[in-house]
């Protein structure tokens, strides 16, 4: 046989076998699919506990697709959340279910613990509010895969955020710093934490390590949020300090920042970093101003 005939056959085989894989995918994933479908809508919803069964049911329906399966799953998961995110919803029931399903029918499913653990933590409406079932997920994800740091420093963002329990914080990034392969900000973070607690600057480290890993826009944009409000934060608290210190000078507190100009103690109207000026509140300590686009309810 040539060359030429011997390439036609080989490729010729891998059309077969890749036939033969969509087929069978057909035959098992498509009805087993429609089966669940029918199931959940027989029983029907009581609010949004629908009847799910369990990753391992589904794992002895699979027949061997447990990956392929699992694939399916998350990608329920992300619509499910995303279509809860946009209709503002408060509630998001069948998400630790789904997620729960997932990672049953492939535990080595890395993206579904990381990501899932991001949409259970975040308060409603950007997510479920539900950081201690995160916490769950992720350790579900520690013990299915032992040597991924980085689920080490998903949990320390949850205890530090979230649960503003920044021990628990300092140990995870400690112990997950001594991970295979960690990188070496993990003992900076640890030691920051310990340090520091909910200090700013460890807050800007957090966050900026969330920014230089983002693995989508969405979080890219969050951390920028949110590290443009640590520096808000920042300026405010140095704002207030000039305040104090016009009001022991002169003996009256300023109602106007023109009035700090004119003392020589600032060069100009101080702006947030959004571009708006800085006011004066009632209780004569600096607040933003309107129309600014920095949220510091991001930091409560």
């Amino acid at each position: 046989m040539t060359s030429a005939g011997v390439k036609g056959s080989r490729i010729g085989g891998l059309r077969r076998i890749c036939g033969t894989i969509v087929v069978l995918s057909l035959v098992v994933l498509v009805p087993l699919e429609r089966a669940i479908n029918k199931e959940m809508a027989r029983r029907g919803n009581v609010g949004e506990l629908l009847y799910l069964p369990s990753g391992r049911a589904f794992q002895t329906l699979s027949l061997g697709y447990q990956g392929l399966l699992a694939d399916i799953y998350w990608t329920r998961v992300v619509q499910y959340f995303g279509r809860k995110r946009l209709a503002h919803a408060t509630r998001f029931d069948l998400l630790g279910p789904l997620l729960e399903i997932t990672t049953e029918l492939d535990p080595k499913l890395v993206i579904a613990y990381r990501f899932g653990a991001i949409f259970l933590a975040e308060k409603a409406p950007a997510g479920a509010g539900r950081p201690e079932e995160a916490l769950q997920l992720l350790r579900r994800g520690i013990v299915a895969n032992p040597d991924y740091w980085r689920f080490w420093q998903d949990l320390g963002f949850i205890y530090y955020w979230d649960l503003k329990d920044y021990a628990s914080a300092a140990r995870a990034f400690q112990v997950g710093s001594e991970r295979p392969g960690a990188q070496v900000w993990m003992k900076a973070l640890a030691a920051s934490v310990a340090a520091e607690g909910g200090g700013l600057r460890a807050s800007q480290l957090l966050w900026s390590e969330i920014y230089r890993q983002a693995g989508n826009d969405q979080i890219r944009r969050s951390a920028v949020s949110h590290l443009l409000a640590l520096q808000a934060q920042e300026e405010i608290a140095s704002l207030d300090a000039l305040l104090r210190q016009y009001q022991q000078r002169t003996g009256h507190p300023a109602r106007d920042f023109r009035e700090l100009i004119a003392a020589g103690m600032l060069r100009a109207l101080p702006r947030d970093p959004s571009g708006v000026p800085y006011q004066i509140g009632p209780n004569g300590l600096a607040t933003l101003g309107p129309g600014s686009q920095i949220d510091l309810h991001l930091l409560q």
